[in-house]
């Protein structure tokens, strides 16, 4: 197994990085919102990677924190999520509101992911709530946190309705502060992407 790679950045591919360590480039698939998207290439980085070996393939998944690597990880336990199922889940949100959405059993949002449809959504809430402890889901939260995640979350989707990738939207949200409107976080947004 590879635990990471730690190396420089040395351009993207379809759904992830190629980071070169050691003479080799490794193809890496990433969320579409990682911070790995963000770096410039010859970029000094540390990947920390999961490998799924498949009969015919053999494929690295990347992340930026122990904590989405974690949660893919957890992901993969559910019956009917594979690792694309997986990406598409981290790629959809940021890894907190990921798992807010499976505590508050909110199945609703977990659909917003490419190729996640209700039952299989439905499946993830069920067998992955009361296992979200030993990967620190973000206890207490509020039903007011809860919507504001909800906003930030529906900007990203007009975001990417306007034609800006989600890791673009993303990116263009993270720091804002929280308690904005749909409109306001959009509004931050854009005058960040212009």
């Amino acid at each position: 197994m590879i635990h990471h790679i730690r190396g420089t950045i040395d351009g993207t591919i379809d759904g992830g990085i190629v980071v070169e360590a050691g003479g080799i480039g490794y193809e890496v698939f990433v969320p579409d919102n990682s911070p790995l998207y963000l770096k410039k290439t010859n970029e000094q980085v540390k990947v920390l990677t999961a490998m799924i070996v498949k009969e015919d393939d053999v494929k690295l998944y990347g992340f930026s924190d122990k904590e989405s690597l974690a949660l893919f990880r957890r992901l993969l336990t559910v019956s009917g999520v594979g690792a694309k199922g997986a990406m598409a889940l981290l790629s959809a949100m940021p890894t907190d509101d990921l798992k807010r959405a499976i505590a508050f059993d909110d199945a609703a949002t977990l659909t917003r992911a490419n190729g996640i449809g209700k039952k299989i959504a439905q499946r993830i809430c069920l067998e992955l709530k009361e296992k979200l402890g030993d990967i620190s889901v973000t206890a207490g939260a509020t039903l007011a946190e809860v919507a504001a995640v909800d906003e930030k979350a529906m900007a990203v989707d007009g975001l990417v309705a306007l034609g800006y990738s989600r890791s673009e939207a993303s990116a263009a949200l993270a720091g804002a502060e929280e308690g904005l409107t749909t409109e306001d976080y959009i509004k931050k947004a854009l005058k960040k992407l212009f």
